[in-house]
């Protein structure tokens, strides 16, 4: 089942869409808008380590789904996904919290979490997908780790947060702790800055292109969230409203001619694995 499952799921990469707009660009290109030539090894090693210690945090408010098949299921959409995303010094890690809340939250590194709740409001693979991928997109952009200067360098803001895990100063060791309260800050109570979450939603649409997805399903999950009053809550907490964010999606597709466009939703996989006990 697995090696099947991992096959279809990845087929769909070869043929995805590649065609240019008036500037040359094909969507591919377009989903990507930071030149990553100016990172150097080392700072990728203090985004993972850094990341991987926000992780932590928040699996320390919320527990993991217990549940392989559908972990699994998940993991394999969101690694085609990964795959797309313009970041291949990165092993990326993807999790279901057991928590009814609608929301999902990404850590520097690849660390990707989706709750149940939010799993349960999608209808098909391609909104999953959608939701995974916007937390993907938020990754490969290093929007948390631009907004603390996380570098691995004695300069950086947080004085060489790659080096404060092994035997850094007491001053390294609080800067560290400093910079992980502010990255906890931004997940839960915050929330990212909405020119970084409306990025991270046209970024997501265009992984979606380039996956051989429905590239309307983001806007379709959120128009769904914004009509359930008691779950929108959990999301509109640390998201822009969802109005403005369907604004954004509806210029974006308008703009790159996505209405029309024969892509999948995998509706019936979907249901197989999710909606199936």
């Amino acid at each position: 089942m697995g090696a099947a499952l991992i096959f279809t799921l990845t087929a769909v990469l070869p043929g995805c869409a590649v065609t240019p707009n008036e500037g040359g660009q094909t969507f591919r290109q377009r989903a990507h808008t930071q030149a990553l030539t100016d990172i150097t090894a080392e700072d990728v090693r203090a985004e993972i380590n850094f990341g991987r210690e926000v992780a932590a945090r928040v699996l320390g408010r919320f527990p993991l789904l217990r549940n392989e098949r559908l972990t699994r299921y998940v993991s394999l959409v969101g690694t085609a996904l990964a795959a797309q995303s313009g970041r291949p010094e990165l092993n990326y890690h993807f999790a279901i919290l057991d928590s009814d809340s609608v929301n999902a939250y990404s850590a520097p590194g690849g660390y990707i979490f989706i709750t149940r709740g939010a799993l349960e409001m999608a209808n098909d693979e391609a909104e999953l997908a959608a939701v995974l991928a916007h937390e993907i997109a938020h990754v490969s952009e290093r929007h948390i780790v631009k907004a603390l200067n996380i570098h691995a360098s004695d300069n950086s803001g947080a004085a060489g947060l790659g080096r404060m895990l092994g035997a850094g100063s007491d001053t390294a060791r609080v800067a560290f702790m400093q910079a992980l309260d502010q990255a906890v800050k931004i997940l839960f109570e915050n929330g990212y800055s909405q020119q970084d979450e409306l990025q991270a939603d046209r970024m997501a649409t265009l992984l979606l292109v380039n996956t051989g997805l429905d590239p309307l399903a983001l806007r379709r999950y959120l128009a769904r969230v914004q009509t359930v009053d008691n779950k929108s809550q959990a999301i509109n907490t640390t998201h822009p409203p969802s109005a403005e964010r369907l604004e954004s999606l509806d210029r974006l597709i308008t703009e790159e001619h996505l209405i029309g466009l024969d892509m999948a939703r995998n509706t019936t996989r979907f249901n197989r694995y999710v909606k199936t006990p």
